[in-house]
């Protein structure tokens, strides 16, 4: 009996293993729900938006802006007031890399010709249903039929 119950231990202790390992793999796979409303649409994964009209990053996981001042990159929720952007009208590239501004001068170069773009599509006007529970900045991840509302 002992042997029995010790096996079924080990059985169940090895599918708890693989499911385990199963939703750790979605998890860092996708991301397009912590995706803020005003990011671009076409991707189900982004770590970071690099912004050229700002010369800035946004990390999409943490919710935080990027940014240099006085010789330091800075980690925020906000950026100070000398940043004037509308973040829903102004380009954003993904960027799917550690720390991409320790690279930040081959980033500028490579993305300088995006700068005062304002044509990208962003998941708040999408009407495609991959992005109907996007991430609000108010925390609220409900799902909201962004489609009957009009934007200005």
């Amino acid at each position: 009996m002992k042997k029995l119950f010790f096996a079924a231990a080990i059985i169940f202790g090895c599918l708890s293993v693989k499911v385990a390992d199963a939703q750790i793999h979605v998890d860092l796979g996708l991301n397009i729900g912590a995706q803020p409303e005003w990011g671009p649409v076409g991707y189900d994964h982004a770590e970071y938006y690099y912004m050229p009209d700002i010369d800035a990053y946004y990390d999409v996981p943490r919710h935080q802006y990027v940014y240099f001042e006085n010789n330091v990159w800075i980690h925020a929720g906000a950026l100070p007031p000398r940043y004037h952007f509308d973040k829903y009208h102004t380009y954003k590239v993904v960027v799917n890399e550690h720390n991409p501004w320790e690279r930040h001068d081959a980033i500028r170069a490579r993305y300088a010709n995006y700068r005062g773009r304002h044509d990208q599509v962003i998941i708040r006007d999408s009407h495609d249903d991959h992005y109907r529970n996007h991430w609000h900045e108010d925390g609220d991840h409900r799902d909201h039929d962004h489609r009957d509302h009009d934007h200005y």
